[in-house]
């Protein structure tokens, strides 16, 4: 069994390739095999080859993905259920906008955290630069002049010089850090047991909270999809989002679902849509077009949170450049005010 774990990206474009394919009248093994035929990457052709090998065998396409050990549990469900519903090229053309929004909201995630990340990293690299190297040689200035710099600057100064005494130890510190992140960023397997950590602590709370509705609504969008009715639908989308901190939320709208509840009402009831989606899906479910209305709901939701993620990153990045200036000055204000004053009565 093969256990190299995907990207979404490539996810996507398998799903959105085999949609084409059968689409166009070619059987899912022939598919498989002339995608095969055309991948470059040797790890993807071993994949390739052993749900080949399972089809060849006689199982469908949900049990060759399960036996590969690599797909997602939650890509494996639905393709199994668009075989039962009779809808696979719907089904996997639905599936590859999902994964292709999941990468967009990871790209998004990932550079929040990476230019705030590089932004903060320089400001720590300026203040320590003035006041490991900067400040010791106005001290010496000051001390040819038979004075001294304030007690501000010289505290900075003495807590300069214990960081460069303890530096070895503190860039030990930091690389061992600093390996650590780039592991957990790079190693799929354990980036996605930290979110779900982070999830089950923090899974409903600001914007991770609507990144957790967002991906509900658009599971629900890809369940309809499939061919299931609302309801199975947001009965599915609940079990496969599940973390400890929504589990609440989706109960709560299934229970009201079951209590004779309009779909549209538990839904903004449980605060997974807001008002104004909770309207779309009400006219969609009285005009038969709840579908259509859920996947516009999917798309606004995947767009708000991207939206909301930029506006994050445009408040942070001025702010912290805001900061450093406000340190910097200081520190400099801090020394060359009383050198201002010895030069003026020297004068």
């Amino acid at each position: 069994m093969f256990q190299k774990s995907l990207t979404n990206i490539y996810i996507s474009t398998l799903c959105l390739e085999l949609s084409m394919l059968i689409q166009a009248g070619i059987t899912i093994r022939n598919g498989i095999l002339m995608i095969q035929e055309d991948e470059q990457s040797k790890d993807s052709k071993i994949i390739l080859q052993n749900l080949h090998e399972n089809l060849e065998n006689g199982s469908p396409l949900s049990s060759a993905l399960q036996n590969a050990g690599c797909f997602p549990i939650y890509m494996i469900t639905m393709v199994e259920i668009g075989e039962k519903t009779g809808r696979l090229p719907e089904t996997l053309k639905a599936l590859s906008e999902h994964y292709e929004r999941r990468e967009r909201l990871f790209l998004s995630i990932k550079n929040a955290a990476l230019y705030p990340t590089v932004l903060l990293a320089m400001m720590i690299a300026v203040v320590l630069i003035l006041i490991v190297q900067v400040l010791p040689i106005f001290n010496d200035v000051f001390g040819r002049m038979g004075t001294q710099m304030s007690p501000f600057a010289m505290q900075l100064m003495r807590f300069g010089a214990w960081l460069g005494g303890t530096s070895v130890t503190i860039a030990l510190i930091l690389c061992i850090i600093l390996v650590s992140a780039v592991l957990a960023w790079t190693i799929p397997n354990i980036r996605a047991r930290i979110f779900g950590v982070f999830k089950n602590k923090f899974g409903d709370i600001g914007i991770v909270g609507r990144i957790a509705s967002s991906q509900f609504v658009s599971s629900m969008a890809l369940a309809v999809s499939s061919g299931l009715d609302m309801d199975d639908a947001v009965s599915l989308a609940a079990t496969l989002n599940s973390s400890l901190r929504v589990r609440n939320k989706y109960e709560k709208c299934m229970a009201s679902i079951r209590t004779g509840s309009n779909l549209a009402d538990a839904l903004r009831d449980a605060k997974i849509l807001s008002a104004r989606d909770g309207k779309l899906l009400s006219i969609g479910n009285k005009t038969g077009m709840a579908d259509s209305a859920i996947a516009e709901i999917a798309r606004r939701s995947d767009q708000s949170v991207q939206d909301e993620i930029s506006g994050i990153v445009n408040r942070i990045e001025p702010t912290l450049v805001i900061i450093t200036s406000i340190i910097v000055g200081i520190i400099l204000l801090s020394v060359m005010l009383p050198l201002m004053g010895i030069m003026t009565s020297i004068g």
